[in-house]
């Protein structure tokens, strides 16, 4: 009896090394899993919280037809786009009048949180018309609209569209500009303005054959040079012509 009880105490220190050791392991993942959870919880939190937006300023190269668009990540719409490389359209929006994209201090402007209403959205494609909206005012919408117009923010006139013209709910600005195309724009009417963050829409022509649309809330329309100045300058400032 006394040989066997010897004997059965180096096994029983065995066993109870080996489960300590697959406690201790257990305990080992257990907090690893805890890290890893903590750290997957705030990353998920931080993407949620941006809800598609970023504040990386990193600057990406996009090639259309024979233009480059040298464009920082935060200005770029959408996250797919937040590369370099070939695209056949490229989507972006600005904060007005600062022309920045979004940050911290930005977010409730890119939330729309605010009473007023400050963001462009821009679009650059290849040119598929000849004549930009400027230009196809005298051959296309004089003759699409109802004369006489009637005043309108910033010194424009504002037309009614006719019935057969296609443009239902929707409205054309026309502001002069001395030696010039008209500045043009459709803006949406009715109810269908009130509920969209950017109803009146342009397009300029700008680099090698490429089309820029812009839309930007109706209330822009009272300071429309400067806003169409400042479009065009930031097209210039973002485009390179490949040679």
């Amino acid at each position: 009896m006394k040989q066997a009880a010897i004997t059965d105490g180096p096994q029983l220190t065995v066993v109870d090394s080996v489960l300590m050791k697959r406690v201790f392991y257990a305990f080992a993942a257990l907090a690893l899993l805890s890290v890893a959870i903590s750290l997957a919880g705030k990353w998920f939190g931080h993407s949620i919280a941006m809800a598609g937006y970023t504040d990386d300023a990193t600057i990406h190269q996009v090639v259309i037809g024979n233009n480059v668009i040298a464009v920082p990540a935060n200005v770029i719409r959408f996250a797919q786009a937040r590369r370099d490389g070939i695209a056949s359209r490229l989507d972006l929006y600005l904060r007005y009048p600062q022309m920045d994209g979004y940050s911290e201090p930005a977010r409730d402007d890119f939330n729309h949180m605010g009473a007023s209403r400050n963001i462009i959205f821009l679009s650059f494609e290849q040119q598929m018309m000849s004549r930009d909206m400027s230009g196809r005012f005298a051959p296309i919408y004089s003759a699409l609209i109802i004369q006489p117009g009637i005043a309108g923010p910033g010194g424009t006139t504002v037309y009614r569209f006719n019935e057969k013209s296609g443009y239902l709910n929707e409205v054309l600005v026309v502001g002069k500009r001395p030696g010039k195309d008209p500045f043009v724009a459709r803006c949406l009417s009715g109810p269908s303005a009130e509920e969209s963050l950017a109803p009146c829409e342009r397009d300029i022509q700008v680099g090698d054959e490429l089309s820029l649309t812009y839309r930007f809330p109706r209330e822009f329309l009272g300071d429309w040079q400067a806003l169409d100045a400042a479009i065009a300058g930031e097209a210039a400032r973002l485009l390179k012509t490949r040679h």
